[in-house]
């Protein structure tokens, strides 16, 4: 009873951490990691500390196992916004998403990032939306509140596109919603997420 008891504990917190390339409690969990790179500095663990500056451009993305052969959406969604600016820590935290830009690809490129053994295949895209991409930004709270950026990156079908019209709100952004409107039928392929406070 007890090594029963031992072994489900460990497969539990073994399952945890397999999923801990998104944020506790984030549906859908992504066991694969995406390959965050803001300038030199790299998602090297989930939920990694950024500043507002080190994030202000769009990152480099890509895998450090293995090449991608898909074409893909990434979208960037910073999941603790306050309900009330002017009172943050009163009510429930909302999404915003910062960025929806499709038709990434691996570029046929690797780089070397500080932290990372392997090289990063990077992928890129020609597209800048449908929603460009506005780098993090978190109001100052007090006590201070470091936001939770998550990264997604689906893979697509031949001929996906988005428009901005099915995208619906950005803040108060609603994954499953547009999951469902636009036909992506299978979880995200790769995820990682970071930290930035005000």
């Amino acid at each position: 009873m007890l090594f029963t008891t031992a072994s489900a504990l460990v497969a539990t917190l073994f399952a945890g951490l397999v999923s801990a390339q998104t944020p506790v409690g984030f549906t859908p969990a992504v066991e694969a990691k995406l390959e965050v790179i803001y300038g030199t500095k790299a998602t090297i663990e989930p939920g990694t500390g950024f500043t507002k500056t080190e994030t202000a451009r769009q990152p480099t993305i890509g895998t450090s196992d293995v090449a991608l052969n898909g074409t893909y959406v990434w979208l960037l969604i910073d999941l603790d916004v306050p309900s009330n600016f002017q009172n943050p820590s009163s009510g429930p935290r909302r999404t915003n998403l910062h960025a929806l830009i499709t038709g990434f690809k691996f570029s046929g490129q690797t780089v070397s990032v500080a932290g990372v053994s392997n090289p990063i295949y990077t992928l890129t895209s020609s597209s800048t939306g449908p929603i460009t991409y506005v780098g993090p930004s978190p109001p100052a709270e007090n006590p201070p509140y470091a936001h939770k950026y998550v990264s997604l990156l689906y893979e697509t079908p031949e001929g996906f596109t988005v428009t901005r019209q099915q995208v619906g709100q950005t803040f108060g952004f609603n994954l499953t919603t547009f999951v469902d409107t636009v036909g992506l039928t299978a979880a995200p392929v790769r995820a990682s997420y970071i930290s930035v406070a005000a």
